[in-house]
């Protein structure tokens, strides 16, 4: 999963590498956010002075989630579990406006079923917001109890709770839909951008054949967003003003140590659409443990995880979705 130029964080060389080329125009986040979730709204320069509360989230709910879905064990394409991830997100999703966009891949691993699956929640606005997360896990780890807390569950779970708070709403802004995108992970032992993001890749053809792609104000991907030492990296392959919209959002409700203290290029879900000109951005925690060793090993569980960085990154990713709807 991710770009390979992402291992540069396991060698002495490549850390420099990247060093040298972290985005100096960001600024680097500096305050303490222990009080963050009580602490007073922020101006920021690309935010109108308005007063409109934080938005809700209730991360002690997208955190259940998260253990329900890990409780599954692996979720690799065609396996039992996966298809037991399937309904779990489908039976959460019961009364919402629903698309199973299903199909089949050939692979070098032989032929797997693929299923995306997109909650729709209405807005008065002509366009569209997609929020998207991978609920699959490696299938060349398949063997070792690898559960994808993190990697996948975590930012499911955010996308379930994200759907509850939109539920029933009046929604004076832009249409959101959530993508739960499946087939992420590559088929091969080492990513492989032929054998990997096959949902994404699918829907981003078959958006931009009907013309929905012309619709979308933005992309925003969740990944690896639970972890209780919360990093999210800026990803120097996402689109800059939109990556700058979310800094601003996190600054606004006083998490922005959490955000961008790292610029490094991530090849994930978003990628399809970032080559098709939609507005994109990938919210992700690379440094998942020392030099990322929790990352694709049995060691990515629970226990490493925080019901607090859930509530960080679902408040920004809401509060970005408020300040679209306000550009």
């Amino acid at each position: 999963m991710k770009t390979r130029t992402i291992l540069c964080l396991i060698s002495i060389l490549a850390l420099f590498a990247c060093s040298k080329n972290k985005d100096t125009a960001a600024p680097a986040p500096t305050e303490a956010t222990a009080s963050a979730a009580n602490a007073p709204i922020q101006e920021h320069p690309m935010i109108p002075a308005d007063t409109s509360p934080p938005p809700a989230f209730d991360e002690n709910r997208a955190m259940q989630y998260v253990k329900e879905i890990v409780a599954f064990g692996p979720r690799p394409i065609g396996s039992e579990n996966h298809k037991k991830v399937e309904n779990y997100i489908l039976s959460h999703l019961k009364g919402d406006q629903v698309e199973n966009d299903i199909f089949s891949i050939d692979t070098s691993e032989g032929k797997f079923p693929v299923h995306n699956i997109i909650a729709r929640f209405p807005g008065k606005r002509d366009g569209i917001i997609v929020i998207a997360s991978h609920y699959d896990t490696n299938y060349w780890l398949r063997n070792i109890n690898y559960v994808g807390a993190n990697d996948g569950a975590s930012s499911s779970a955010l996308l379930l709770e994200i759907a509850n708070q939109l539920r029933g709403k009046p929604n004076d802004g832009y249409s959101v839909w959530l993508l739960w995108d499946d087939a992420e992970e590559s088929m091969k032992p080492e990513w492989d951008d032929n054998e990997s993001l096959y949902g994404v890749r699918h829907l981003a053809e078959k958006w931009q054949a009907d013309g929905t792609l012309k619709k979308m104000q933005a992309f925003i991907l969740e990944d690896m967003i639970g972890d209780a030492d919360l990093d999210i990296d800026r990803d120097s392959q996402s689109t800059p003003w939109l990556e700058d919209l979310i800094y601003a959002a996190a600054s606004r409700l006083g998490f922005q140590s959490h955000f961008f203290a790292r610029t490094i290029p991530v090849t994930d879900d978003h990628i399809p659409f970032v080559q098709r000109g939609v507005p994109s951005a990938d919210l992700i925690d690379f440094t998942y443990g020392y030099n990322n060793v929790f990352w694709h090993t049995d060691q990515d569980t629970v226990d490493k995880l925080s019901p607090k960085s859930l509530e960080i990154v679902g408040k920004v990713t809401l509060e970005t979705v408020r300040l679209l709807d306000k550009r």
